[in-house]
């Protein structure tokens, strides 16, 4: 288990890194005067790099080597955090957030592929992505105290200084306990590909974030929507696609997907406006969030490995439709915390609505890329990683844009009930797809077997 305990160093980065950086969203925006759409490009240029890259990483871990990808991403992810810890202006700090993107995109396609190949018996895949689950519940549970704790003791600077240690870990390590693996299918590199979906996540993001409504808004996401078609097209066209549409023939593929949008919305996004809501709310300080947010960050340290025995014993559409649920659920309790006149009240309230989309995220979010994996050929692993991570990424990106764009640009504390309002809906939404389009079971495959699913 050591080559899993080494690899699984690339969910830790990559989660603390968000959660962290969220907790110190507020302070980094007074600083550098951040308004709320400049916060949300701080976390949005991470992600559109994240996903634009991972549709490359995938097809370069399995063609030039998934340890050689994995380790060059951490290099790249090393050098931009050491960039965003002497970052002097917003500019700066973003451009150095989208190379840390780009770098996260093929340590965590690297990491994700590399488990696939060297453990190729489900069950033993199923451990081992349930210890990654442990690994990033670990890594989101400290990072909002942490985070909190260094912006306002020594500066948000240090948080990023803080991932150089797990980054000087993972470069020695994995050379020594995980070989290099290739796939014996190589894809072409698509520089085509990766530029239009881009254009269509930016389009889509910068009309979301800065659009004004009315024609301003329709011609943005017309435009959006064009580039992903155009997108779309050019895989249909090509012999090695990246991004191969025809996978979502498979109707659980269809929920799968509109599951890692929801969780990413309904959870992820949430997280990035919860300091700024609670500072907002009950004034407290950064520290004080992120201790705060533990009560939706620990239960990703405890729950995953409840979720992966569920999930055998109650079958995929049972286990995601409760899990969503319970997010929107939530939500729904954030918006009735609100509503509350008596402050100590709204506390208690604000505090149980963050355990209860903390524990449905944490059910749901670890098993949704075993479910991907499972539907994709083994011999694609790379891509399965790359569309795991692109879907997550890119519904984390939007779900950002879209709820920066209900609350607006005054960030008042009557302002949040409209991002709980629009999460919890995509929340129940996704519920209802789970149950509609999911299989009620799961038969785990033998070695080199698609898996088979039972109705």
């Amino acid at each position: 288990m050591w080559p899993a305990l080494a690899l699984s160093l690339a969910a830790f980065l990559t989660n603390f890194d968000v959660t962290a950086v969220v907790v110190a969203l507020p302070t980094i925006a007074d600083e550098l005067g951040l308004g709320i759409a400049g916060q949300a490009w701080m976390m949005d240029g991470y992600s559109l790099a994240f996903t634009a890259a991972l549709l490359v990483a995938g097809a370069l871990a399995d063609s030039l080597g998934r340890r050689r990808a994995m380790l060059g991403g951490n290099l790249v992810f090393a050098a931009a955090s050491v960039v965003c810890a002497l970052s002097a202006d917003g500019l700066t700090l973003g451009l150095a957030r989208v190379l840390q993107g780009l770098g996260a995109a093929f340590v965590m396609t690297g990491g994700i592929a590399l488990i696939a190949a060297l453990y190729p018996q489900a069950a033993s895949r199923t451990r081992v992505l349930g210890g990654l689950g442990v690994v990033s519940g670990v890594a989101m549970a400290v990072g909002p105290s942490i985070g909190g704790g260094i912006s306002a003791w020594i500066g948000w600077r240090w948080i990023f200084a803080a991932n150089l240690p797990a980054c000087l870990l993972a470069a020695w390590s994995i050379p020594r306990l995980v070989p290099e693996m290739r796939s014996s299918a190589r894809r072409p590199l698509d520089y085509l590909g990766m530029g239009l979906v881009s254009a269509a996540l930016c389009m889509l993001i910068a009309t979301l974030l800065h659009g004004h409504g009315g024609p301003e808004l329709i011609l943005g996401v017309v435009l959006a929507a064009l580039f992903w078609a155009t997108f779309l097209w050019q895989q249909r066209r090509r012999t090695q696609p990246i991004f191969d549409p025809a996978i979502f023939l498979n109707r659980a593929m269809v929920a799968v997907a509109l599951l890692l949008n929801a969780v990413s919305l309904g959870y992820w996004a949430v997280l990035v406006f919860l300091p700024g809501f609670l500072r907002a709310t009950f004034g407290w300080t950064a520290s004080e969030c992120g201790f705060a947010m533990l009560a939706a960050t620990l239960p990703m340290l405890v729950l995953p490995p409840l979720g992966a025995r569920l999930v055998v014993r109650w079958g995929w559409r049972r286990h995601f439709t409760v899990a969503l649920a319970i997010i929107a659920l939530g939500n729904l309790v954030f918006v009735g915390a609100l509503a509350m006149p008596d402050p100590a009240l709204r506390s208690w309230l604000v505090h149980i609505a963050m355990a209860v989309i903390g524990s449905g995220a944490a059910l749901a979010h670890p098993q949704l890329s075993g479910a991907v994996v499972a539907l994709v050929p083994a011999d694609q692993a790379g891509m399965a990683a790359a569309v795991t991570v692109v879907m997550r990424q890119a519904g984390f990106a939007i779900g950002i844009a879209v709820l920066g764009a209900v609350l607006g640009r005054s960030g008042e504390v009557p302002n949040y009930a409209w991002v709980f309002w629009v999460a919890a809906p995509v929340c129940a939404a996704a519920s209802a797809s789970a149950l509609l389009l999911l299989p009620s079971a799961t038969v785990a495959p033998t070695c080199g077997e698609k898996q088979q699913q039972v109705a």
